[in-house]
């Protein structure tokens, strides 16, 4: 089971952090996001160890994801936020150690944080 936290309301360069707590061990995770009218999009992936990231290029030098293995909870800062990145964020797991951008490769899904940007 995944839980979702951190979103809320900021200002357009503002920074939030979401959070991702796991109930148990997972491997590859990651955070994907929708807006309203839209698909779901990949935002950033994370491996087991942490060594292998990937970033949607939307999102690259202002996201930066990471992971407390110990915590079995993953993290995504989020600064220079713009109002295109007003969304649900989700954060997805699975048991693979394969890493994907793929949402369909993710197995658990958290319950979804609103982001809102303000412009």
């Amino acid at each position: 089971q995944l839980q979702a936290s951190g979103g809320g309301l900021v200002q357009a360069g503002g920074s939030l952090r979401l959070s991702c707590a796991a109930s148990g061990r997972t491997f590859s995770m990651g955070w994907f996001r929708q807006a309203p009218g839209k698909e779901r999009e990949f935002v950033a992936v994370i491996s087991w160890g942490g060594g292998t990231t990937y970033y949607a290029d939307s999102v690259k030098g202002r996201f930066t994801i990471s992971r407390d293995n110990a915590k079995n909870t993953m993290y995504l800062q989020m600064n220079s936020l713009k109002p295109e990145d007003t969304a649900v964020y989700y954060c997805a797991a699975d048991g693979s150690l394969s890493v994907s951008v793929v949402a369909g490769a993710y197995r658990y899904w958290g319950q979804g944080t609103q982001v809102t940007v303000s412009s």
